[in-house]
């Protein structure tokens, strides 16, 4: 099993050295998270606290994660980088190739593309998008942006995007993985069908085992079962080594962490005790 390093709500100045001693720690990725903006009043729940709240406020540093993994990518050779996840819905897919295109050319192929469709009404017609009928759009979204990052001339005629040929270059050497987010059956089928693995949310380990289960089944119902798949989670009750030993046994491959936060260390903390603390991670728990 592979061991990320969250660095979510960070600030933006610490990314870089963060991503250099991860990387020399020997951790496999850094999870980049997705924000547009804080809105002073949410119209719906956030769906991954127990009482809806967010867990950031209108100060909290949020850098756009591609250029996060472009400028990290610029000072590593080895680590890898992806989106944890990225809001689709409220963005263009088209705009969108072209910057993921960029980001896997520029880090030689060191970018996955996390996915999720979005939470807040807000992103979506703020930036334009209907926020009706967005799982739809979504899986267009997807079926545009592999088109495209697979290089050559292409065309598309769907319900929501349409376009005639048009090519961009350079197209990524290798395919860009595509990890999709979420924890409702719709998205865990969206995940089975078209994904080169799943990415959890905050989540609990019993709820955890049964999302596994579940992934297994629809992969079997989609034919996709023998393709390499990943189990990319954030699980809140299993920790220490018996823990991390719990979470491979039951499938998981790669989990994320946020090593300083074991040490009391909170998001806005000096550099210096975040480096520690993933040095002392990397000697117990990564081979």
């Amino acid at each position: 099993m592979k061991f990320t390093v969250g660095i979510a709500m960070n600030p933006l100045d610490q990314l870089p050295a963060l991503a250099k001693t991860a990387e020399g720690c020997g951790f496999s990725s850094i999870a980049l998270p997705d924000s547009l903006f804080f809105m002073e009043k949410q119209s719906t729940d956030y769906p991954y606290t127990p009482d809806g709240s967010r867990m950031w406020n209108e100060e909290t540093p949020w850098v756009d994660p591609l250029i996060a993994a472009a400028a990290m990518g610029a000072v590593t050779s080895k680590i890898e980088f992806y989106t944890q996840v990225l809001k689709l819905g409220s963005r263009n897919p088209v705009l969108l190739a072209r910057q993921v295109g960029s980001v896997a050319n520029l880090t030689g192929n060191r970018f996955g593309f996390g996915v999720g469709i979005g939470w807040a009404p807000e992103e979506f017609e703020w930036c334009g998008v209907p926020y009706a009928k967005r799982g739809a759009r979504v899986d267009e979204m997807i079926e545009v942006i592999k088109l495209i990052l697979g290089g050559g001339m292409v065309e598309y005629h769907g319900t929501f995007y349409d376009f005639d040929r048009l090519q961009m270059s350079p197209a990524p050497t290798k395919p860009v993985p595509f990890y999709v987010g979420g924890h409702t059956d719709v998205a865990l089928r969206r995940a089975a069908r078209v994904g080169d693995g799943w990415t959890s949310a905050m989540i609990k380990f019993d709820d955890l085992v049964q999302v596994i289960a579940r992934l297994r089944e629809l992969r079997e119902e989609y034919g996709r079962a023998e393709l390499p798949y990943e189990i990319q989670t954030v699980c809140i009750d299993r920790f220490g080594k018996e823990g991390y030993a719990e979470l491979a046994e039951a499938g998981v491959t790669d989990t994320i962490v946020v090593p300083w936060i074991f040490d009391g260390i909170g998001f806005d903390g000096p550099l210096e005790a975040k480096q520690d603390s993933m040095r002392k991670f990397a000697d117990q728990y990564i081979d």
